[in-house]
């Protein structure tokens, strides 16, 4: 097995020298550290990762929570899914590693990550609607970033949802609606996006003076099956709305599951907007919001170097959705868009 050493006696450099430029350390000129990588490679040279360990106290892991309980969609998530990809590809960059964190063996998130040695931590989605799982991870120096859920003293890298749900509302009132719904996922204390997209959208009726609490309900679940059960009531209920936002794209397809089987149309009758930009919203034709997964991504993996390296970072940062305009929303008869 090639060491450090061997490199060294190959290219005259000290031990030391050789072992700051394999592990990035230092200030090396480029053409010295570039000369030492390049005969390590030549040597066959493969690094010993717990010795690395040894020496600077960094094991070279962050560590990902990423589990899907309630939204039955996995690693095909249309936000969860890129943001995931886009980390690991910046976070590799940077010569370390991901790991997943789960809570099997009766261990909780913040245990799984001491017996990794982790060097920090990403919360993506949890599988737990109790935000007191992660108390540990608020108390201890760890570098955190939070990509769901906002948490006290946790970074939180999040869509700038009550601008969203403001937009969603404008926009149905911009094409002459004035009866509009909100059908929101469930309210668990981990996910901020229905609450906060709900008291955007909210704002925006009682600025135009068209806000009804009674076009308010609630799916049991975050997937299409409940939400099919949700407008129903809500129609039922209320025979005279016109347009109904959605708190994402997968309760959306349950509406337009639910008109589908009742003979009501969209946009004719009914007009419908989503968020997420799903993979199917474009077939289904579905006008929605797109979240900026590359943009939350790359921001979440600098903020986690900004951490390790003691830098201070900001509480929360929030990233623009895009809306997507498809033929889902109807603009009102004899009302002119401006």
């Amino acid at each position: 097995m090639v060491t450090i050493y061997d490199i060294a006696e190959a290219t005259g450099y000290s031990a030391p020298t050789v072992s700051k430029a394999l592990n990035g350390l230092g200030s090396l000129s480029e053409e010295t550290r570039q000369r030492i990588i390049n005969k390590a490679k030549e040597l066959g040279y493969e690094p010993n990762i717990s010795a690395r360990t040894l020496t600077t106290k960094k094991s070279y892991l962050i560590g990902v929570v990423y589990d899907d309980t309630g939204m039955n969609k996995g690693f095909s998530h249309p936000l969860f899914s890129p943001v995931l990809n886009r980390f690991r590809e910046k976070i590799e960059a940077a010569g370390y590693d991901i790991i997943f964190l789960s809570r099997h063996f009766n261990m909780t998130y913040f245990s799984h990550a001491n017996f990794r040695c982790i060097d920090g931590v990403i919360i993506i989605n949890p599988a737990t609607n109790n935000a007191s799982d992660f108390d540990d991870f608020i108390r201890t120096n760890l570098p955190r970033v939070s990509t769901n859920t906002i948490f006290k003293d946790i970074c939180t890298v999040i869509t700038a949802n009550e601008q969203g749900g403001y937009a969603a509302a404008e926009y149905f009132i911009n094409h002459g609606h004035k009866k509009i719904a909100y059908i929101s996922a469930p309210v668990d204390g981990i996910s901020a996006a229905p609450t906060e997209r709900y008291e955007g959208f909210k704002s925006a009726l009682k600025t135009y003076n068209l806000y009804d609490e009674e076009l308010y309900e609630l799916s049991a679940t975050w997937d299409k099956e409940s939400a099919y059960e949700a407008f129903g009531r809500l129609i039922k209920r209320r025979k005279d709305i016109t347009a109904v936002f959605v708190t994402n794209d997968q309760l959306a397809f349950g509406v337009c599951d639910y008109a589908k089987d009742h003979n009501i149309k969209i946009p004719e009758d009914i007009s419908v907007i989503g968020f997420d930009d799903d993979f199917a919203a474009e077939y289904a034709g579905l006008t929605t919001f797109r979240q900026s997964a590359n943009e939350i991504a790359e921001i979440s993996a600098q903020m986690m170097l900004d951490q390790i390296d003691g830098k201070t970072v900001p509480p929360i940062i929030r990233c623009r959705p895009e809306l997507i305009e498809r033929n889902s929303v109807k603009t009102i008869r004899g009302f002119r868009l401006f």
